[in-house]
């Protein structure tokens, strides 16, 4: 028998109160960098773990860094003068039962393969240093995967809500616009590094947009301003043919421009992200597993990127929370909002959590007992197929930032 817990939270909806904070890092900002790629390396250790052990054994590459290079952006292409520094950690299993794998290869070829992939001016082999420092990871830590069941290698809390408001849906469209092969091909001198902020006071918005410009197509302070505002333009036009309710929606790009300054005055890069001069990157930092950060949810604190998807958790329940969420919203109806915590006890199975509760705000004229018999249905039937949901994590199926 599960320990699951249903209240109702009486509390304002977010989409009816004043004011709203959503933020989302595009895929060139130097943490969402570091989330994609040690996510990246967890994805392809756990196939070559299958493929040379049977199985996957323990590993969380959730520590990585990327440390800022250094640049000289400067109007018709700059100059690389350093090239960052990527450095990976924390722990794997090099060897079992006789065999090895490759861990610092792997980490090294999944990185390279994922820069050329997903930004277009970095070189992998010229603009980035590798720094494996995985170390083999602790016995009893690693002594989890030999047992009959497989139990949490931590004791830790996470939680998840369903659905999105409004605000958190356009500020992750946003981005993916900025992002998306159309604009791209449109403005090529739109670099990855985006992000993109949403402030919306009652039913007006304010979208705060950062975009680092590849010097190499900027011909000049006046074109820079001229392309800029064409970019605005377009993102105005994408917002308006969207489904959105609100009244007004500001964007402002850049917004630390100055003309006057020449080209000390404009968001010039190089290759195109920030992490090459300017910002270095730490796995945790960037968007939350449901690829946003809104200010105004409870929100977990672990970082889901690069933990092993078998028993840590720290990612298990970061991301199932937000899934569970979204299931109890779509199967029950008469729920506004729905915000499903789960907290584990280290050694315990993962599909029996300490402690799993929905806090869930109801439409008028719903009462808890109507709902709560079909949430506890749903929170059941998900707890028992985490086994599923762990190996759709283990195959990089599910987005953790």
């Amino acid at each position: 028998m599960r320990n699951i817990t249903i209240e109702e939270l009486r509390a304002t909806p977010v989409t009816e109160q004043r004011v709203e904070l959503v933020e989302r890092k595009g895929v060139g900002h130097p943490d969402s960098i570091c989330d994609a790629i040690m996510e990246a390396v967890s994805v392809a250790l756990c196939r070559e773990y299958q493929a040379t052990f049977g199985r996957i054994v323990h590993h969380n590459i959730d520590k990585g860094m990327l440390v800022a290079g250094r640049t000289t952006p400067r109007i018709g292409g700059g100059t690389v003068d350093e090239p960052m520094r990527l450095i990976f950690g924390d722990r794997a299993i090099y060897e079992y039962k006789g065999k090895r794998v490759p861990v610092g290869e792997i980490a090294i070829a999944t990185a390279k393969a994922w820069i050329r992939q997903n930004l277009r001016f970095v070189d992998p082999d010229r603009h980035v240093i590798y720094q494996n420092e995985i170390k083999p990871g602790s016995p009893e830590l690693t002594d989890i995967f030999d047992r009959e069941h497989i139990g949490a290698n931590d004791t830790s809390a996470a939680v998840g809500y369903a659905p999105y408001t409004e605000t958190e849906r356009i500020v992750l469209a946003t981005e993916q616009f900025l992002n998306g092969p159309v604009f791209k091909a449109r403005f090529p001198e739109a670099g990855e590094d985006i992000k993109v902020m949403g402030f919306r006071r009652n039913h007006d918005l304010v979208l705060t947009v950062a975009l680092a410009f590849v010097d190499r197509f900027v011909e000049s302070v006046n074109h820079y301003f001229a392309r800029k505002e064409e970019m605005r333009a377009a993102l105005a036009d994408f917002i308006q043919s969207s489904a959105y309710s609100f009244e007004s929606v500001r964007i402002d790009i850049n917004t630390l421009d100055d003309p006057s300054r020449g080209q000390d005055g404009m968001y010039l890069t190089v290759l195109g992200t920030s992490a090459e001069g300017g910002d270095g990157g730490q796995v945790g930092r960037g968007n939350k597993v449901n690829q946003v950060i809104a200010l105004n949810r409870p929100m977990s604190t672990e970082a889901a990127a690069g933990k092993n998807p078998i028993s840590h958790v720290g990612k298990i329940y970061n991301l199932l929370s937000h899934h569970m969420a979204l299931e109890i919203y779509k199967r029950v109806h008469g729920l506004r909002e729905v915000y499903v915590w789960l907290c584990s006890q280290i050694g315990a199975p993962i599909d029996q959590p300490l402690i799993a509760s929905a806090q869930v705000i109801l439409e008028p004229g719903v009462s808890l007992s109507d709902v709560e018999g079909p949430i506890r249905e749903t929170m059941e039937h998900e707890l028992a197929g985490i086994y599923t949901f762990t190996q759709r994590l283990a195959r990089g199926e599910l987005p953790v930032w």
